[in-house]
């Protein structure tokens, strides 16, 4: 799976780590369709698994160059710069464009789910009774999940490893959404908002000279649920990682199909016209309510009515199609230029 790499590989691994980590904070939207339609998944896949027990026994023994070679640390480490930039920034100007204008950025993740769709389904040539069952059931399971009511917000450590454990199968499997599974489990705006602001708030202390923060009980809680987090978030992805290898290697057309009946039960999550109906008893979004206490966003989905407003809207959904076969032409032509 390594190779060569020039340096326009490598800024375009780091963007696509930024589009990863964009994804993944999204409710809805899975970092993993982009690294399946912009064609690293399997290499992703493959590299997150060959940090086993060989891996370790390099890194104890002090052979780190080899360590870095054996798990294709290259990849990994400029994939996993974008997304971790990508918390910072780019996510962070998702969440102001999510408030200002939701209607124009759920219409263009609809349109490149709607393109992650067709990417998966052109070349798939292995429809059978097995595989069609996959898809329905995939799509099932999809469409459920979307209709499920959120539980309250615990910082309980060992609730939010897990929340780590689980956040992370929108990386590894895509059309299944990670940050929609922390709202279903009311942990949303403590792990993917109060946490990381915290983070960045004493990061910005540290550049300043300021250390009082190490007083403040409350940002060391956070960071603490932070780091548990992450730590569940890590472990997640390299049993996710072994699993799915395994899956693919022998079971490659069922999970393909099983894929793509996720991504297509994701639709219902990311439909563009809803309306947000506000609970005010836990936490979920960063919208606040009349009292300042942060609330959770239900949607009642509706069919759009034609104005000026849906027209704009569908050329976003068409916009999002387009991103997604720009990707998949990028990674058609990176394939054929390295073979």
């Amino acid at each position: 799976m390594q190779s060569t790499r020039t340096l326009k590989d490598r800024v375009f691994l780091v963007i696509k780590g930024l589009a990863m980590g964009a994804a993944n904070k999204v409710p809805g939207v899975s970092g993993g369709v982009v690294a399946f339609v912009a064609g690293f998944y399997e290499e992703f896949i493959y590299s997150l698994q060959r940090v086993n027990s060989t891996a370790f026994k390099l890194l104890f023994n002090g052979r780190f160059r080899s360590f870095y070679r054996y798990i294709n640390g290259k990849f990994l480490a400029l994939l996993f710069l974008g997304m971790i930039v990508s918390y910072f920034s780019v996510s962070k100007i998702l969440d102001y464009l999510i408030v200002n204008y939701e209607l124009y950025v759920w219409s263009t993740f609809f349109g490149m789910i709607l393109g992650s769709i067709y990417y998966i389904s052109k070349d798939f040539n292995a429809w059978n009774a097995k595989t069609i069952i996959a898809l329905i059931l995939g799509a099932v399971i999809g469409i459920s999940i979307s209709f499920l009511d959120p539980a309250t917000e615990n910082d309980n450590l060992w609730f939010v490893f897990f929340c780590g454990i689980i956040s992370v199968s929108g990386m590894t499997l895509p059309g299944f959404s990670g940050s929609f599974i922390l709202i279903l489990l009311g942990n949303y705006v403590l792990l993917l908002v109060d946490s990381v602001n915290a983070l960045y708030d004493s990061i910005a202390d540290v550049f300043t000279g300021n250390f009082e923060f190490v007083k403040n009980e409350p940002r060391i809680r956070m960071l603490k649920v932070l780091g548990v987090f992450t730590l569940g978030s890590v472990t997640g992805l390299v049993t996710f990682s072994h699993i799915l290898n395994y899956i693919l290697k022998h079971y490659k057309n069922i999970t393909l199909a099983t894929i793509a009946g996720f991504i297509i039960g994701s639709l219902g999550v990311v439909w563009p016209w809803k309306e947000t109906i506000y609970k005010t008893y836990t936490d979920g979004t960063f919208i606040l309510d009349s009292t300042g206490k942060q609330v959770i966003a239900n949607y009642e989905r509706y069919l759009p009515e034609f104005n000026s407003e849906t027209y704009i809207a569908i050329s976003y959904i068409a916009l999002g199609i387009l991103i997604v076969l720009g990707l998949e032409w990028y990674g058609q032509r990176t394939r054929k230029i390295k073979t």
